[in-house]
């Protein structure tokens, strides 16, 4: 067989695994779609069909209304803008710090920060509910915003973007009077687009996904994102598979559809930050 014969069956076999990973990986999630527009009851049948016999939008017209996940949904959309919001603009000031201002003990703080990643998420919910108990923000929104204003990952990740910006630019500007803000603001900042999506990306699914700290901190079911009201709802609803998998497609699909639509920003800031410095 010939060369060109051997790179063609080379690559219909990578292809071909490729695309039955992805048709395995999207798998389930193309039948909790399916799930959900299913009559209640039908999916409860064994074995569990594929697609629904008559499609209806009655689960999720029950989810709405009864269950009351309007509210849920307007919560976690207020908590992981303004989480994303302010986690952008902190780790991104801290991150550029940490890559172009000399301060004493720079170096120092930075690997202290690095030492933080080792330690697990769980140890520190304790004394951050104490806290927050303390600063009088337990079942509010601020208490499961301020906890992810600023992550280690975020400043390490805007850090390493940074370091690749030109110091004679910056220089420059000093030299022709900017402020530092202004330096930051109307030169740093443009140049940091490609990372800056990947950060908002990153947080917006972290906070939008998150169940455990949102579960701790708040206790009025009114003020309950959107998975800790899933969750709620499972304890009740634990045979209405149509209903859950209807609140299951309500949760995904935003952090699906921001992903897909960002996912060239989001890819290229995360293969630039890991090349530059």
């Amino acid at each position: 067989m010939s060369a060109v014969g051997d790179r063609r069956w080379h690559g219909l076999l990578v292809n071909g695994a490729l695309l039955l990973l992805a048709v395995l990986s999207l798998a389930p999630l193309l039948w909790m779609a399916s799930v959900s527009f299913m009559p209640r009851g039908e999916a409860s049948q064994f074995p569990p069909p594929l697609l629904p016999s008559t499609a209806t939008l009655e689960g999720y017209r029950a989810l709405f209304a009864s269950a009351g996940m309007a509210r849920n949904f307007a919560n976690s959309l207020l908590v992981a803008v303004a989480i994303t919001a302010l986690s952008v603009l902190l780790n991104t000031m801290a991150g550029y710090a940490f890559a172009k201002l000399r301060f004493a003990g720079r170096e120092r703080i930075f690997q202290l920060l690095l030492a933080a990643l080792v330690v697990p998420a769980q140890v520190a919910m304790l004394p951050l509910f104490l806290l927050m108990k303390q600063l009088g923000l337990v079942n509010t929104y601020w208490g499961v915003i301020v906890p992810a204003m600023a992550s280690v990952f975020g400043i390490f990740l805007v850090r390493q973007y940074a370091r690749g910006i030109p110091d004679a630019l910056i220089e420059a500007a000093r030299i022709d009077g900017a402020s530092e803000l202004r330096i930051f603001f109307q030169i740093v900042l443009p140049l940091l687009r490609p990372v800056l999506v990947t950060l908002a990306v990153f947080s917006f699914m972290a906070a939008w996904n998150d169940f455990m700290w949102p579960l701790i901190v708040l206790t009025d079911q009114e003020r309950y994102t959107l998975p800790v009201a899933l969750a709620a709802l499972s304890r009740e609803h634990i045979m209405d598979v149509e209903l859950m998998m209807a609140g299951a497609v309500v949760t995904v699909l935003p952090v699906l559809v921001l992903f897909l639509l960002l996912q060239r920003y989001y890819l290229q800031g995360l293969l630039l930050g890991s090349v530059k410095g």
